[in-house]
């Protein structure tokens, strides 16, 4: 309490930092852990669906209300085929693929959301708590100098709120760290959810696209079949 003003400010906004940094972890791995237990129920029903309509139905569960970001890759499948029935099979595959790699894209960089502001506290905090000791060192030489004695009484306050403010500096910096690296690889694994989502998906369009074009040559098979004219009789000739 009896430390200089620019090290009580030091230790206050690292404190704040520290704050932050478990409030972004309490946060984050409640929507991590939610956001990939959802992605890999979904892919599980999509694995074992056999079309994109079932597997849509299947996601959506009982209420009908499909929820998360591997619904969204199978309704942006669905939409694109919808939307392009009369084109040709390959480009309604390239545009599907396009939409799921954005979804992909954007559904990560709304989890990394928030880890940032962790690697720039992890970064930065050391360097904050190492101004504030070089500032209360600064205080100690400043205090000899005025009572022109070297008694420890006189240089222990200075070097104390310097030591304060390195603690709390490493307090702030190690927890951010860690939970950053944590959450990196958690996003990663997320991530390879989303690219197997997406996967399953373009596999369960394809195959939908492949039935509905064998379908439509059976049928208009059968069409020229029941269409076609028979054979005029040939006439009987008499014998001479």
């Amino acid at each position: 309490m009896a430390a200089d003003i620019v090290v009580k400010a030091v230790m206050l906004g690292l404190a704040f930092a520290s704050l932050v940094t478990w409030t972004i972890w309490l946060a984050k791995a409640l929507e991590l852990a939610a956001a990939k237990t959802r992605a890999q129920r979904a892919v599980r029903r999509l694995e074992e669906a056999i079309s994109l309509d079932e597997a849509a139905r299947a996601i959506a569960g009982r209420k009908g209300q499909a929820r998360g970001t591997v619904a969204e890759l199978v309704g942006a499948a669905q939409s694109e085929r919808q939307r392009s029935d009369d084109l040709g099979e390959d480009g309604i595959k390239e545009r599907a693929a396009i939409a799921l790699s954005r979804i992909e894209a954007r559904a990560g960089r709304s989890m990394a959301r928030g880890a940032g502001l962790l690697a720039t506290i992890g970064s930065t905090a050391p360097f904050v708590g190492l101004f504030g000791t070089v500032w209360g060192i600064m205080n100690s030489f400043i205090g000899i100098s005025q009572s022109k004695t070297t008694n420890l009484a006189v240089v222990a306050p200075g070097i104390a709120e310097a030591l304060l403010a390195t603690a709390i500096g490493l307090v702030a910096a190690i927890p951010a760290v860690i939970i950053y690296n944590v959450f990196a690889r958690a996003i990663s694994g997320y991530r390879a959810t989303l690219a197997d989502a997406s996967g399953e998906v373009l596999r369960h369009l394809s195959r939908d696209l492949e039935r509905a074009r064998r379908l439509a040559t059976q049928q208009v098979r059968a069409n020229l079949h029941a269409v076609s004219p028979q054979p005029a009789a040939m006439p009987r000739v008499p014998a001479e």
